[in-house]
């Protein structure tokens, strides 16, 4: 297997409203993607669609998964064959303990005690899930529960909004240890894909490619801190024209 994601032609839509447009995307087994893109511009949509969830709509195109075709599997069939995602902003659950979703999520029988000390969330343990937590509480929560379930698609959803840069370092070090950061690239079998807008969870999470989405598709691909640097100097614009001229010439 030299792919974990494989995505074709991919036409989601939510509300009868097409979002994303005739995209295509691969992820290399050990590789972490970066995905930037304007608000509103489908980032959030592609996560959700790659998980299953209802509302998103997938009108043609193909997701295929360690070689496996998931287009239309249900979500907790994506989670056993191991995709993960922290969501930018999950539901409070009330009536469910952080405790108790550790425990779900966890199918190794993992010591939620442990597992919450290294996130500093001992103390929301026996809290229900989300009520009263801060921004960065709610990422560590998240980032928690990828701990327990140990996914081998790790997805996030823009890690490092709403948090200070102190809290930005922790979960940079738990997303290094979830993506294997620690072994050589030819060794590691996780992958990931990370929405930021900001960029800072790229200094504590090295990046292999990154992306930009525009108009619904990928408007360029190259080295993230190089798009990064061109995002902040010259704005999504210059990725828009980039993106016309290659329409122009094909």
């Amino acid at each position: 297997m030299t792919n974990m994601l494989e995505i074709k032609h991919l036409t989601v839509a939510t509300n009868g409203k097409e979002i994303l447009h005739d995209l295509n995307l691969e992820i290399g087994l050990g590789e972490t993607h970066a995905l930037f893109g304007r608000n509103g511009s489908g980032k959030t949509t592609l996560l959700m669609a790659m998980m299953g969830l209802g509302g998103y709509e997938v009108v043609q195109g193909t997701i295929r998964f360690k070689g496996e075709e998931i287009t239309h599997l249900p979500t907790y069939e994506r989670a056993r064959m191991g995709i993960g995602i922290a969501f930018q902003r999950p539901p409070t659950i009330h009536g469910l303990k952080t405790r108790d979703m550790v425990n779900i999520a966890s199918a190794n029988g993992l010591d939620a005690e442990a597992l919450a000390e290294r996130l500093e969330m001992r103390d929301f343990l026996d809290r229900d899930i989300n009520a009263g937590f801060s921004g960065g509480e709610i990422k560590r929560s998240e980032l928690l529960q990828l701990l327990a379930q140990k996914p081998e698609l790790i997805m996030l959803d823009e890690p490092d909004s709403g948090v200070d840069l102190e809290s930005v370092r922790l979960l940079g070090d738990v997303v290094k240890e979830l993506l294997q950061k620690d072994l050589p690239p030819h060794e590691r079998q996780k992958s990931g894909l990370i929405i930021t807008h900001s960029g800072f969870i790229l200094d504590y999470v090295e990046a292999d490619r990154g992306h930009v989405l525009s108009n619904g598709t990928l408007a360029c691909s190259g080295i993230p801190r190089e798009l990064l640097s061109t995002i902040r100097t010259m704005g999504y614009e210059e990725c828009e024209r980039c993106q016309l001229r290659r329409l122009q010439e094909s």
